[in-house]
């Protein structure tokens, strides 16, 4: 079965109203998704991010002429080539060349994979807590009311954009809304040193309902992470732009983090992403995915969970949950799926088990000249 056609579809989409975390505010959002077809007519769809124009450019010019003809079933040789060219593309193919094989086998990704350990994954509900408002705090807690009362028992938010004061002010507001009866976690986007972090020791240890304090700091200063871990009461997460498996291996063997965040968009390939997490299980470390762009690379998260054995004994099913965008991006809706109770129904039926919105792509395609 060999590759006959590549589609692509560059998706951009100007945000009405800015929202941002500690690297600064966001104006718009992009996609970018393929279609793989093949010469038996069995498609397969797959999911990128990264700089419009250079992804355009790179498929167009190099992946797609490498790609066409090739067999479907050289599907681990394909993505290792591709990620020496452009590691973030290799996501995409793998997606399309998984759901490809899986639909040939006429079963769904998580069968193809050799099965599920459960029907449904928890999500939380994870925020961009800055806009451009002069009362983002406000503003903020009006979004996170939203999502309590859609069912969420767990959220995410942002620190570290502001001052330490501006920020653990808001965070009291939080606290006062979600009375500890729903899970908190912070993240810092990697914004502080080891003096900065430690000033959120006493509030951290004061909070039954708290989560996870998610990249303090910069995820290279590995031995600075085993420090404050030993410092704090809280667990530590991180590792959302990692690459690769193997580069998560100092933080598994000096026992750094409690949580790694991988993204199945930033680790090259989704098998290499499904590396990421059982390697994750092998050391005893938890897993939380991130999971920020599109509707299939969330999916394929939920796939990876559904497949993940339970991290430990403690629970009928001790299972981590995975980051539910809840921000302003039409691309998360591009197939229909949503959350229940903080719980995602696995797709059932051959492939991904679900349809891409036609209309939608045509919507957000990117005319190839406006940005930002």
């Amino acid at each position: 079965m060999l590759i006959r056609k590549i589609e692509t579809f560059p998706l951009f989409y100007h945000l009405p109203k800015p929202y941002g975390d500690a690297n600064g505010l966001k104006t718009y959002r992009t996609c970018y998704l393929i279609r793989i077809t093949t010469d038996l007519g069995v498609e397969g769809w797959g999911e990128c991010v990264d700089w419009l124009p250079t992804l355009h450019k790179g498929f167009q010019e190099r992946i797609i002429p490498y790609l066409i003809g090739k067999s479907v079933t050289d599907r681990i040789t394909l993505v290792r080539t591709l990620k020496k060219w452009h590691s973030r593309s290799s996501a995409a193919v793998s997606m399309a060349l998984t759901e490809i094989m899986a639909k040939t086998c006429n079963v769904s990704v998580c069968d193809f994979w050799g099965g599920k350990f459960r029907e449904s994954v928890p999500v939380y509900a994870s925020f961009q807590s800055y806009s451009d408002k002069a009362n983002w705090q406000k503003h903020s807690l009006k979004a996170i009311e939203q999502a309590i009362h859609q069912g969420f028992d767990k959220i995410k938010v942002k620190i570290g954009g502001k001052s330490i004061h501006e920020d653990q002010q808001h965070i009291k507001m939080v606290q006062t809304l979600l009375q500890e009866k729903i899970g908190l976690a912070l993240d810092a986007n990697q914004s502080y040193d080891i003096i900065a972090a430690l000033r959120w020791q006493s509030m951290l240890d004061t909070w039954p309902n708290f989560l996870w304090f998610e990249e303090p700091l910069e995820i290279s200063r590995i031995t600075e992470y085993v420090w404050l871990r030993s410092r704090l009461s809280a667990p530590l997460a991180g590792g959302e732009n990692l690459e690769k498996a193997a580069d998560f291996m100092p933080i598994f063997l000096q026992y750094a983090l409690d949580f790694i965040t991988p993204d199945t968009l930033h680790v090259a390939g989704i098998d290499g992403y499904r590396e990421t997490l059982s390697l994750a299980r092998s050391f005893g470390t938890r897993v939380t995915p991130h999971s920020y762009d599109g509707a299939l690379s969330r999916l394929y998260a939920i796939f990876a969970h559904a497949c993940l054995e339970p991290w430990g004994k403690m629970g009928e099913d001790s299972i981590e949950p995975l980051e539910w965008d809840v921000m302003d991006n039409p691309f998360t809706k591009l197939i229909g799926i949503q959350p229940s109770n903080s719980e995602i129904s696995i797709p059932s039926g051959t492939g991904i088990g679900l349809e891409i919105d036609s209309e939608m792509l045509a919507f957000y395609q990117w005319d190839g000249n406006s940005y930002g």
